[in-house]
Formats: structure tokens, sequence, C-alpha cells
């Protein structure tokens, strides 16, 4: 039995971790894990002043897609997964996963590949300006 997507989005509204776990939520789950990408305000020692990320076009069906391997399988009963695009502030949620599984370590190892195929795959680029003025751009994928 396949996995349900709960929640998924590639948008510009602040991110709720919170609620991605709430919408992974299974009686059969012994276990949810959850992630939480965030802006930090440096990169390689570099003081980062913004970020801003751009999306391509199918970015939600590629998205989709790794939602959808992940939730085949069998260890795993629900997935949510979303990424923020535009500006972005210091603090802020990008990213944002939660898998429920019936015990930890599967809830573990699931949301670590849900992140990491996200972070391989999704089409996204970040944009970053600098304190000494310099910027630049970083494919996620």
């Amino acid at each position: 039995m396949t996995a349900r997507i709960a929640l998924l989005a590639v948008t510009t509204e602040p991110l709720d971790v919170t609620a991605h776990e709430a919408a992974v939520a299974d009686p059969r789950a012994g276990a949810v894990v959850s992630f939480a990408g965030v802006v930090r305000d440096h990169d390689h020692a570099r003081p980062v002043t913004s970020l801003t990320y751009e999306a391509h076009p199918s970015a939600e069906a590629v998205l989709r897609e790794v939602a959808e391997e992940l939730a085949a399988d069998p260890d795993v009963y629900a997935v949510a997964v979303s990424h923020r695009y535009g500006p972005l502030a210091v603090g802020d949620v990008a990213l944002a996963a939660a898998v429920a599984t019936a015990h930890r370590a599967a809830a573990f190892n699931a949301c670590a590949r849900l992140v990491d195929l996200v972070k391989q795959r999704l089409p996204m680029w970040k944009h970053q300006l600098f304190a000494d003025g310099t910027d630049e751009w970083v494919n996620c994928p």
C-alpha cells in the first residue's frame, strides 16, 4: 500500500513544520520525524545579507515525484514536504518535511532520504547576497 502524501507545496508563503508534522499523523505511526531547512546568516564563512530562491515551473511536479517515490516505501505511512521560494530572511524555513512510520529508525531514514532527494532533484536556484557586496547563484539539485 502506498503511503499518503499529506501535504505538498512549492510556495512563496511561510512554511510551518508543525503543520507538516500534524499532516502526517497516522494511528499506525509510532514515529514522526520532521526536518526544517532554515536560512542561515552565513555560507562558507561568508556573511549572507539576503537570499532569494527561484523555482522552475516544473518544481511542484518534481517535488510530487519525489514524494511519490518516498511514499512507495512500505515502511512509510505518510509524507509531507514543501519548499519555499522568493525572498527569505535569516531564520525562515526554506524546506519543511515530515514522515510517519511505525518505528523511529525507519522514520529517521525516510526523512533523511526525502530531504536528500529534494536537494538532488528539485529545480530550484538560490541567489545569495553577501555582506561584501558579492553574490552567488547556487543550483540546488
